[in-house]
Parts: structure tokens; C-alpha cells; sequence
């Protein structure tokens, strides 16, 4: 199975979110690119929509290396068995998660800007990304919401390896995936369109959502 795009992908998962039924849900975005799926999720489930930053931490010399991940408002780094083979100690680990600080702060500055998050506890959170190929930044993410006491936290994604989903499903109470290859080849593969979600792409469906109008829809077709 192949997405036509972010958009086709969160209609179809919405779809499959859709069978269940949720308590008080909430709909948190993994962004970039997990804000135009999380859209569509969000107005099946009539649920508040917002932005939940993570962070990957990339290897010392090769920054597209993922080897651990940060989440914003939790300390905790969770890390791969990369950091092992690599030789990091916890003081580099430190470090490199320290540059990525001020990243993931920009960022919830400008997705969220004073808007707090929803309140958390005793809600269904679904967290939504575009997929997931390591999954250690949805991972981040999914341990520090754990600290807000939701009813739930469902992970919730296009495309995710067995493996991953796997793994994740001890952490998350549950993962929602559509397709689920044990080749992924990438998530790009799974997608005919991938090009990347811009910052002001993000910042345009989280206002359309404030706003009421929800998310953006295809020529000819409703949210």
C-alpha cells in the first residue's frame, strides 16, 4: 500500500482511528510532518488538535544518524544500542542532547507560541506521526506524555515496521498502524508525494483548527 500523500494518509488513518471510541480524546502532532495526517485525525475524533515536539539526536560527525531522541518538557533521553557501538557515555549523550534543546524550543515557540497544551490527564491522547522507521523520537515523545497521567496514550501512524510497532507497543497502549512492511525501505517509499511540510505549512493547519475550519482538503473532496 502506497499514499497518494499526508493528506491521503491521515484520511485513511482516521478511518481506521475512527472504529474505536475515546475518552475525552486529544490529538497531538508530531511535527513536521505529522501535522497534515494528525489533521484529518483529529476532525473524525472531533478532538483538539495541537503540536507535541521531539527531537532527534543525530551521531557526533553524521547528524542524520539517529542514535537517541528528546521530547519537550522531560529531561529523559532515550537512546538506541547505537550509543553503546559508538562509545558515547552519558556526559555526550548530554551534550548532544543539550544542541538539540534550543532547537525543540524554537520550535514549540513557533508552532504553539503562549498556546499551552490541552489538558492531558485523564484523556486519551492519540500522538500522530507520518510513520516511523527507528521510532525512537515517537518514543520520546510517548514516555515523557506518559508523565501528564493520560487515560491512554494510542500511537497512531501510516506506516511503521513490525519491529518498531512491536517495541512500542510496550511503552504506548496501543499502536495504530495501516501498513505494516518488514522491508520498509524508508518511509518516503510508502509515499508518492513526500516533499517536506514547511514550518508555515504546520503553523497554517494548527490555525485553521483554532479557528474551526479544520484541515486542508484536496480539490473535490471534504476534510
Amino acid at each position: 500500500m502506497t499514499f497518494r500523500d499526508r493528506d491521503d494518509a491521515g484520511r485513511q488513518l482516521a478511518e481506521r482511528l475512527s472504529e474505536q471510541a475515546y475518552e475525552s480524546p486529544v490529538v497531538l502532532a508530531l511535527p513536521r510532518g505529522g501535522v497534515p495526517v494528525a489533521a484529518h485525525v483529529a476532525a473524525a475524533l472531533n478532538a483538539p488538535l495541537e503540536v507535541y515536539v521531539a527531537r532527534k539526536i543525530g551521531a557526533p560527525g553524521h547528524p542524520e544518524y539517529g542514535i537517541g531522541a528528546i521530547a519537550e518538557g522531560g529531561n529523559e533521553i532515550v537512546v538506541t544500542g547505537a550509543v553503546d557501538q559508538l562509545g558515547l557515555g552519558p556526559e555526550q549523550m548530554r551534550r548532544l542532547a543539550d544542541d538539540e534543546r534550543a532547537e525543540l524550543a524554537r520550535r514549540v515557540s513557533a508552532y504553539r507560541g503562549s498556546t499551552p497544551l490541552p489538558p492531558l490527564e485523564g484523556r486519551d491522547v492519540i500522538l500522530v506521526d507520518d510513520g516511523l522507521a527507528t521510532g525512537v523520537t515517537a518514543e520520546a515523545a510517548v514516555r515523557t506524555l506518559l508523565a501528564h497521567h493520560p487515560r491512554r496514550v494510542v500511537l497512531a501512524v501510516p506506516v511503521c515496521p513490525p519491529d518498531t510497532r512491536d517495541r512500542l507497543s510496550g511503552i504506548a497502549d496501543e499502536v495504530v498502524a495501516i501498513t505494516v512492511p518488514p522491508d520498509l525501505g524508508g518511509i518516503g517509499a510508502w509515499y508518492q508525494d513526500f516533499s517536506q511540510t514547511s514550518d508555515d505549512e504546520v503553523v497554517g493547519v494548527l490555525e485553521r483548527f483554532r479557528a474551526g475550519t479544520g484541515p486542508r482538503a484536496a480539490p473535490g473532496e471534504t476534510p
